[in-house]
């Protein structure tokens, strides 16, 4: 089985780029299921309803978000009846949606769970302590993906070490950097820091560059807008063996 997680889709030029490059990237390369990281896909932050539908209707099989999901209210009548969009599991409880979900692929059970980081982070709930609730009360999956949202390298990693050979593979996204660090741990569990952004190439993460600039230089508040110009598609191709273990991890990084 071949899965491919896609890198935070920015905005307009993220969504060109999904729109531009998924079915023929699908194609070329045999890919069996795709995940999406959408928090970012609606100006900048958050995913309507009707771009939801556009990231699914281009090929993508479940979207992921992060911190930004609920920044658009929305999203909050629309995400407990799309079980595709799923939030961070262990972001406050009482906040609409489902966290993680069970398709089947080629005859087998794949599990997508989505969670957030607490450092340099808003609050959130223990992710080990949700997750393991989930892993103690989920129905039995061959293959077990997560989308790991957060801000610090040591924590995507401590996390993906202590799940290490419990679940199939651990993707980091959030930074909109993509990391050089794919690896498949002792165990055999498939892990990437950050997948990196699928947006625009000439930005600061997403941003135009002078509203960012004029912020850092000054303290001042700015708006940020997104930035336009050339555009980039990032993720990973996760190769899957019949025995649900991952054999390789293959870094996608197309610019314009």
């Amino acid at each position: 089985m071949k899965i491919l997680m896609i890198g935070d889709i920015y905005a307009s030029k993220g969504r060109e780029m999904i729109a531009k490059y998924l079915f023929k990237f699908k194609q070329s390369n045999n890919i069996d299921l795709v995940i999406g990281n959408g928090e970012n896909v609606t100006h900048g932050k958050s995913i309507s309803e009707k771009h939801f539908n556009e990231l699914i209707n281009n090929g993508i099989d479940v979207i992921t978000s992060g911190n930004h999901i609920f920044k658009n209210s929305e999203v909050l009548d629309y995400i407990e009846h799309t079980p595709r969009l799923l939030k961070p599991l262990n972001i406050n409880p009482y906040t609409p949606g489902s966290g993680s979900i069970v398709l089947e692929c080629l005859g087998k059970k794949v599990r997508i769970t989505n969670l957030i980081g607490r450092s340099f982070m808003e609050p959130a709930e223990n992710p080990y302590m949700s997750f393991d609730e989930l892993l103690k009360n989920q129905e039995k999956c061959d293959i077990h993906l997560v989308d790991f949202h957060g801000e610090a390298s040591a924590e995507k990693m401590a996390f993906a070490w202590n799940y290490d050979g419990i679940i199939t593979a651990l993707v980091g996204t959030h930074t909109h950097v993509q990391t050089a660090d794919e690896t498949i741990l002792p165990k055999g569990t498939g892990y990437i820091t950050d997948l990196g952004m699928t947006g625009p190439v000439n930005s600061i993460i997403g941003v135009e560059p002078e509203a960012v600039i004029h912020k850092e230089k000054t303290g001042l508040p700015t708006r940020f807008n997104p930035a336009n110009g050339l555009g980039q598609f990032c993720g990973i191709i996760i190769n899957i063996n019949d025995e649900n273990q991952v054999t390789s991890l293959n870094r996608v990084f197309v610019r314009e």
